[in-house]
Formats: structure tokens, sequence, C-alpha cells
């Protein structure tokens, strides 16, 4: 059985980061922080064919900015199982910002430094992919402008930020602060399939579990329409 466990960069030996900025640069906005811990979860193998895509991505200069591979665990438990580690590091407690990206997600080169302009309205900002095959659907779940909360997939407005109640996970940001928040139910993130003699049946994955948690806190979500994700199907060797 393979053991799970957490694979994290280096990050104790950048000794710049020790290093105070001038007032002036911080007062002029120069040096935002942009801080930024990618989580990966993973079975253990990655397409060769994500992986090229992922060395293209690009992240912010002269910004901190590291990846977390967490393998042999079920998906929602490797989320919470990291942002758990995470919140509880002295060191990168204190970073900005989550960036999940999944082992059959392709971002485009700059999806990373587009997820970064949406964070000024929103708490967590997506790129937009969709689910495999022909039928596939936008993952863009739920009008926020609707009385009640819901997850009724969304049509993609073309090139814009499209507010809305849920995303996939595949290539998210996410504002560490939420993580930090106490009324933010623990685990983050966690399967349900369930039934009660007076509610009836219940069923959604770790993603919209966390989305509906948060939304009812007032946070707002929404999906950038202009970061095209592709979503590897390695069986058939297709991008969808």
């Amino acid at each position: 059985m393979v053991k799970p466990q957490i694979i994290i960069d280096d990050f104790e030996n950048a000794n710049n980061n020790k290093i105070e900025l001038p007032k002036t640069l911080l007062k002029n906005d120069f040096y935002r922080d942009l801080s930024t811990i990618c989580i990966i979860p993973t079975r253990g193998v990655i397409p060769a064919k994500v992986i090229q895509n992922w060395w293209g991505l690009m992240a912010p200069m002269n910004q901190k900015f590291i990846r977390m591979f967490v393998t042999g665990m079920e998906v929602g438990a490797a989320y919470t199982t990291a942002i758990e580690q995470i919140i509880a590091n002295p060191v990168l407690r204190s970073w900005k910002y989550i960036l999940t990206l999944e082992e059959d997600n392709m971002p485009p080169p700059d999806g990373l430094l587009k997820l970064y302009e949406g964070m000024e309205q929103f708490d967590v900002v997506g790129g937009l992919y969709w689910t495999k095959g022909d039928m596939g659907q936008p993952m863009i779940y739920g009008d926020p402008n609707l009385p009640e909360l819901n997850f009724i997939p969304q049509v993609p407005l073309p090139e814009t930020i499209q507010q809305t109640n849920g995303l996939g996970m595949g290539f998210n940001l996410y504002k560490l602060d939420i993580f930090r928040d106490p009324r933010v139910p623990r685990p983050y993130f966690k399967t349900v399939q369930e039934f009660s003699p007076y509610v009836g049946g219940r069923g959604y994955s770790q993603d919209l579990y966390f989305y509906e948690n948060i939304k009812k806190l007032g946070y707002k979500v929404a999906c950038d329409t202009r970061i095209k994700v592709g979503h590897f199907d390695y069986e058939n060797d297709i991008v969808w």
C-alpha cells in the first residue's frame, strides 16, 4: 500500500525573504503581496502532457510561489489536510493565497496572472473548464442573483469575470483568510452522500460542499471565463 504523503518545496532557504522593503515601494503598491501555495492532489503519476503544460504556467515575478503535492489521499481529505498544515506552519500561514490545481487540468500560461486580477472583488476566482466528454458542462455552478442558494450550471459569459455560487477545483485561487475563518465548517472539503427521512437524499462532491458553506457566510465566488483551462482525458488522449 502506498503511504499518503505531502511533498512540498524547500521554502526555508529563501534568505532574500528577510530583506526589508523600502517604505516608498510599499506605499506605491509595487510589491503587493501575491504569495501563493499551489496544492496538487494526485494519485502519484501525472501525464507527461499535463506536466509539459504546467512548465509554461507563469508565476508573478518577485513573489513567493511554491507547489505542494499530496499523494495517496481522497481528494477532499487531501485539500483539507494540506490547508490545515499550511495554517499550522509558522511560515506558510502568513501567505496570501491558495491555488488548487488538479492532475488533469491544463491552464493557459497567463492563467494565474489573470486570476489575481479578480481577487480585489472576489474571495475565490477560478478558470473556465468543462466536464469531460461530448456532452460536457461548464463548471460554473449557481446563479447568485436568484433568491435561494443554488448550484444549477450557468452558461459562460464570454471574456469576463462571471459571478457564481460554486466551481470545480481544477484551477482556482482562494484567499487564505477564508480557511482561517472559524465559522467555516471543518473539514473544509467533504464528499457528501446521505439520506434523511425528513429531508430526502443529498449528495455532492467536496467542492460544492465547501462552496455551500462559504456562500452562506457571504463570501463571493467567480469564474474568469477569459482563462480557458483544458481538461485532459488520459485514456482517450483528448483535451476537453
